[in-house]
Parts: structure tokens; sequence; C-alpha cells
């Protein structure tokens, strides 16, 4: 009881900061300035905008280590039970203070205390944890198939201008990522990462041709056992030169092709074993041509990657004319859930040993043994909705409220009456991996959800 009210307490102090974000900012698409305020650093690959030092009030020293959790303070809080939010964490040798992300004043900002908490964990460098695990055991591929080839790079900072998350990958001016609906906006120059692809036009520049990136990528989301708004990605990039293809019988594209399928295939079957395989022709603003790998396995299709050649307006930008590339991208969660049976993608940020100790490096898909399953709690909530309302935007709010308590929102009813009204009624479930909640505390959490929902999205309860 007395970690369920301190978690209780907990999500109260996330609550003011984060509602105050989410009512400044437009819900929509805007016009974005074509001047981002900072580079990608070519020499540490920084933040190079965070200039700013943070205040000494609120300065909360950072304990280096390269598999650090230090989203929050050890320090003492004024209030019982619960922990205090860093000011100030590192990320790529670059200190980032929490008044350079989460910007009250902003009105272009919609980045909430919650997400900042996940900058600079990095689940993905952890040897032990089943993304790190998945990482390596990618790496191993590709340095046995390709040795000394393939250069990694796993702590690029999250907070990338505009241009970088979307320009340079060719995603068109009116699509619907760009919104604020769907990506955190640091403000309207700086977003943090909605892919790792963010960061592969100034690789190019940097004169780098074979290379991995791995990362921790943001975007606003639903809430279900397989969407969180933080998760982790790897892309990886193979250039090819004239004399690569020259002899071969077969143009730049068509060789890039056939070199990544062959290569990609080959790391399928490295993770999942002899499995059925099939290549599904699909769209991609940056690669054309452009598939997705799937393999049979455990009796259904599985989707592992996406992948495709390089556009080459791309690699203009880049200064090269004269070569082609082709490039992959995969979530690492995704196939972590079904390599290890996770069942639920918050597990993957548990610090419970019942969780942390089931994993080992170089152990890839041990299976996950359930070690508790606490019954749910259901709460339903109905309102009338603004033309303004979108589903992204509700699932913020319950997630800044009950943070992981909230496994599931859904929309269960919805109808419009004959003066045009439009009522939703959605169900959200609450549930702890680690604990059994009681009613009175997430009596309270829903009473704030309800007031908050009122309030921040301007709709009108039933």
């Amino acid at each position: 009881m007395l970690i369920q009210r301190a978690l209780s307490r907990a999500r109260v102090l996330f609550t003011s900061r984060y509602f105050s974000s989410l009512s400044s900012i437009q819900m929509h698409t805007i016009n974005l300035p074509k001047s981002p305020p900072f580079s990608f650093s070519s020499n540490n690959h920084g933040c190079n905008f965070l200039k700013s030092k943070p205040s000494s009030s609120v300065y909360v020293p950072f304990v280096s280590s390269p598999y650090s959790t230090a989203a929050f303070s050890l320090g003492k809080s004024s209030r019982k039970g619960v922990v205090p939010l860093a000011a100030l964490l590192q990320i790529g040798g670059v200190q980032i203070a929490k008044d350079d992300v989460v910007k009250e004043s902003d009105p272009t900002n919609n980045v909430p205390d919650s997400i900042f908490a996940k900058l600079g964990m990095q689940l993905h460098r952890r040897e032990n944890h089943p993304l790190g695990i998945l990482k390596k055991t990618i790496y191993d591929y590709f340095d046995t198939n390709f040795p000394g080839k393939f250069e990694k790079f796993d702590d690029l900072c999250p907070i990338v201008t505009v241009k970088q998350n979307f320009d340079d990958v060719l995603v068109p001016p009116d699509h619907v990522s760009r919104s604020y609906n769907d990506t955190y906006y640091v403000n309207s120059d700086t977003v943090l990462r909605c892919h790792t692809s963010a960061h592969q036009a100034e690789l190019f520049r940097n004169g780098h041709t074979h290379f991995l990136v791995t990362g921790d990528v943001y975007r606003r989301d639903s809430i279900d056992g397989t969407h969180y708004p933080v998760f982790h990605q790897m892309e990886g990039v193979r250039v090819f030169s004239p004399e690569d293809w020259s002899g071969s019988g077969m143009d730049g594209t068509a060789y890039a092709a056939t070199d990544l399928k062959r290569s990609l295939e080959g790391l399928a079957k490295h993770l999942f074993g002899a499995v059925e395989m099939r290549w599904v022709d699909t769209y991609f603003p940056f690669t054309n041509p452009s598939y997705e790998l799937e393999i049979f396995f455990q009796g259904k299709w599985l989707e592992v990657l996406g992948c495709g050649v390089t556009e080459q307006a791309i690699l203009h930008a880049s200064g090269r004319t004269d070569i082609v590339a082709w490039a992959f991208g995969l979530g690492l969660e995704r196939l972590a859930m079904v390599l290890f049976d996770i069942p639920d993608i918050r597990l993957f940020w548990s610090s419970d040993e019942r969780f942390t100790s089931q994993f080992s490096e170089g152990k890839l898909g041990v299976k996950f043994k359930p070690f508790s399953k606490f019954p749910p709690c259901y709460k339903d909530m109905s309102f009338w909705i603004n033309d303004g309302f979108t589903e992204n935007n509700l699932c913020e709010i319950v997630r800044g409220i009950a943070g992981d308590l909230v496994e599931e929102v859904t929309l269960i009813d919805n109808f419009t009456n004959k003066k045009g009204m439009t009522s939703h009624c959605y169900r959200i479930t609450y549930r702890s991996m680690e604990l059994s909640l009681a009613d009175d505390e997430i009596n309270e959490l829903q009473l704030q959800v309800r007031e908050a929902v009122q309030n921040k999205l301007n709709v009108v309860l039933r």
C-alpha cells in the first residue's frame, strides 16, 4: 500500500506541469520555419543548440555512466514518496538541462516531464537487457558477414532539428507525422527524433558509407500492450560506388536491391532460424523501391523490418552523385517481444529484479517467465467531443497522470445525435505489472483524468 500511494503521489507531481504544456500548444500542423537553430555535430554528434546553463536552483548533478537510468535525482524530496525529476542529464557526452527541453512558457513545446524522464535511459545500451541483447546479436551478424565495414552509433543525441527529422529524409511538408498530434516538439524548429533516420543525411555528409544507428525514438501514440511513446530503433545503411556494380550486369539500383535482400534475409535467419520469408512491395518517402520483409513465425506472417534503396535526392544532398545505397529500419521492442515472449511493452522499462534477472548478455531468445498477473481495473469515461479532439491527446493526458499504471485506452462506443454532436466512450484499463492496485487509488487517478480531460481537451463529460 505504501508503494501504491507513493506512485500515486508521484504522478500528481508531474500532472500540473504536463497539463500546462498540453493546453498551451496548438494540436495541429503548423508552417515550420526553414532555418534550424543548430546543426548536428560531426565531432561528438551532440545537441549543439543546448548552450544555456541550467539554473543553479534546479541543478541536479548527473552521475556519469554509459548505462545510467538517472532521469531521476537521488536527492531528498520535500514530499515523502516522491522522486524528484532531474534537472540535468547527459547524452552522447552532452549535458541536457530540463529547461532546454520542457518549456512551459513556449506555446510550441509539447514535451511533458514524463517524456523528459526517459531521455538518457538508453535501454539499448544495457548489455543484460533484452534490447541490448538483440542489438548485440544484430551487430554480431554484420561483423561476421561484413568484417570491419559497419560503424556503430548508439549514443547520438535524440534532440534534432525539424530539417533532420523530416526534410532531410523527404517527408512531405503536409505529412501527418509532422503534426503536434504525432511528434514531440521542443520548439517549432526542434523535435525529439521520431526515427533513427534523422541522422542519416549528416552521416552521409560526413563520409560514412556503412553504418548502424541505434537509439530511442519518440512518438505520441495510443496506449496498449504494443505501443509506448518511447521505443528503440536500429537503422542500417550501406553505400555502393560504380566499381561495385560495374561487372554485375545490373544498374546500381538493381544491384543494391539484390544485395539488400540477400543481406536482410541472412539477418532474419540469424535471429529467427530457418523460417519462410517473403518480400512485400511498399512505400516509404526516403527509399525507392521500398520493401517490407515478413517471416512465417509461430503460425502467422510477421513483419520484421522495412527497407529499400535510398532515394537519390538524399544522396545528392550529401554531395555524392555517383553512388547508390540501401537502408533498413527495424523496431527493437517489436522483435524482442516475439523473441523473448514479452507480453507487454511496459515491461522493458521495469527495474523489478523478477524481470531484469531473467536476461543476460549473449542469450537471445530466453523466454520470459511471467512473475505475476495482477487483476485489471476498468474505468469507463464518456464525453461529447469537439472538432479538435484526437485520441493521441487523450492518451497523453491519461499517461501523464497514471504513467505505466495504465495498460490500455480503448474506444468502446461512439454515436452522433440528431444535433450533430458526437459522443465517445473510452475504457481505461489500469493494471500494474508489479503489484495489486487498490480501488481507492484507481478512483483517485480516474477523478484526475476526468477533470483534466474536461479542462484541457474542452470536451463535455456525460
